[in-house]
């Protein structure tokens, strides 16, 4: 089943969010090549692509994984977490309809 991970950055975090992108897109590739990734990415503090030192509100990660605690599981272990850029992440059930 589908689940969406949305997680929610503490002000002011785009170093750590910086400092921890390479891990965190390390284990984005590996859903990818397991070919469970639907998409993924950041959303900015402001509208722009390219947000400067605005940095992001927070991101958003849709994944196949085998049930609600194993999606929880893996969004407890995302460098994102670990480095503080986080303050919160929810994960719910996801049911694709389009396209």
């Amino acid at each position: 089943m589908l689940y969406a991970i949305h997680g929610t950055d503490v002000a002011g975090s785009l170093p750590q969010r910086l400092a921890a992108r390479p891990a965190h897109l390390a284990r984005l590739k590996a859903l990818q090549d397991e070919g469970r990734l639907v998409l993924a990415g950041p959303f900015p503090a402001v509208d722009s692509n390219d947000p400067g030192p605005a940095g992001f509100s927070g991101s958003l990660i849709v994944a196949e994984f085998d049930s609600l605690a194993a999606a929880r599981a893996w969004a407890d272990a995302d460098p994102y977490v670990a480095a503080g850029v986080y303050a919160g992440v929810e994960v719910k059930p996801f049911r694709k309809v389009l396209p």
